[in-house]
C-alpha cells in the first residue's frame, strides 16, 4: 500500500464549489426521505457485507493504476467545476458561463439540488466508512479527519456524479454521449471505493438517491423550461460540428497525453483494444 500511496501521489486539487451560488429545485421537506426508502446498509460481519469487503480490496487494488488513482483523487473534490472538468469532453462542448450560460444555470441548478436528497440518511444509517473500520489511509488523507465520523450511507459524491451525467445526457441526446457519460458518471461512483472512502453498497445506494432525485427534477416546472433552452443552446454551440460526443471530441486538451477508450471514457494502463491519444487511435494489445 505504501507503493499505491507513491504512485497516485498525495496532493488533492481544490476547485471552487459553482453549485452553492445555484437555485436547488427542491427544500429537504419536499423531498422523499431516503432513509425510508433505501434498504439498511449491510450490517458488519454479515454475509452480505463480504461483497462490500472484496471491493474494498479492489478498491485498493485499483490504486496501483497510476491514471485510475489520480481520476479516484480528481473525482474526490466535490464541486460543480469539476463535473464540467471530467464530464466536459465527453459532453461535446465547454461549458461555461459566459459561452453557455443556459447549460452552465441549468447543472449549476442541479447540483445544487444534490445535498437535500441524501444528507438526512447519512445521518440516520450513521455508517462508519470503510478507512475508518479498517483503521488505513486513503488516497485523500488531508480529508480523514473531517469525514472520518461523518456516515457513509449513501454516497453523496455519487449523488453528485450520477445527477449530472444524467442531466447532461438528457441535453446531448446522441446515443455516443449518453454511453460515454453514464459510463463516466458510474466511474464516479465507483471513484469513491478506490480513495477508500466509500463501501461498495454506500455507491449504489447514491446512484438509487440520484436517480430518485433526477426523475423529481425532471418534472419541476422551472427545469422542463431550462432543460428546453439548454437543448436548444446545445444544438446553436455545435451545429457544424461533426460527431459531437464522439470520442475525438472527448479527447483531452492538446499536448496531453491521457489516453481514452473508444467510447470518449479515460482507459487505464490495463486497458486493452482501441484506445485513442492525442487525437489517434492506437491498439493495444
Amino acid at each position: 500500500m505504501m507503493a499505491a500511496a507513491l504512485l497516485c501521489g498525495m496532493a488533492t486539487v481544490q476547485a471552487a464549489g459553482d453549485e452553492k451560488n445555484g437555485h436547488a429545485y427542491f427544500t429537504k421537506a419536499q423531498l422523499p426521505n431516503m432513509a425510508y426508502i433505501l434498504p439498511a446498509p449491510p450490517e458488519f460481519e454479515s454475509a452480505r457485507f463480504v461483497a462490500d469487503q472484496s471491493q474494498y480490496l479492489w478498491g485498493k487494488l485499483m490504486r496501483l493504476d497510476e491514471a485510475r488513482c489520480a481520476q479516484a483523487k480528481r473525482d474526490a473534490v466535490y464541486s460543480m467545476a469539476t463535473i464540467i472538468e471530467e464530464f466536459g469532453g465527453i459532453f461535446g462542448l465547454e461549458i461555461t458561463k459566459e459561452d453557455t450560460p443556459e447549460i452552465y444555470s441549468i447543472l449549476q441548478d442541479v447540483c445544487a439540488s444534490c445535498d437535500s436528497i441524501y444528507s438526512d440518511a447519512k445521518v440516520y444509517f450513521n455508517r462508519q466508512r470503510p478507512y475508518a473500520y479498517y483503521n488505513e489511509g486513503t488516497i485523500v488523507p488531508e480529508k480523514e479527519d473531517k469525514h472520518r465520523y461523518e456516515g457513509s450511507y449513501p454516497s453523496g459524491h455519487t449523488v453528485l456524479g450520477w445527477t449530472s451525467a444524467l442531466l447532461l445526457a438528457d441535453i446531448n441526446t446522441s446515443p455516443e454521449a449518453m454511453q460515454g457519460l453514464l459510463t463516466r458518471g458510474y466511474e464516479f461512483g465507483q471513484s469513491r471505493v478506490i480513495a477508500g472512502y466509500h463501501w461498495q453498497s454506500d455507491v449504489d445506494a447514491g446512484r438509487m438517491a440520484g436517480t430518485v432525485l433526477y426523475h423529481m427534477i425532471r418534472n419541476h416546472e422551472r427545469f422542463i423550461g431550462q432543460l428546453e433552452r439548454a437543448r436548444a443552446e446545445f444544438v446553436a454551440k455545435t451545429s457544424g460540428v461533426e460527431n459531437v460526443g464522439s470520442p475525438a471530441n472527448a479527447m483531452p486538451r492538446e499536448g496531453s497525453t491521457r489516453a481514452y477508450r473508444i467510447d470518449g471514457t479515460p482507459a487505464t494502463d490495463y486497458t486493452k483494444g482501441v484506445v485513442i491519444m492525442n487525437g489517434q487511435k492506437t491498439v493495444r494489445k
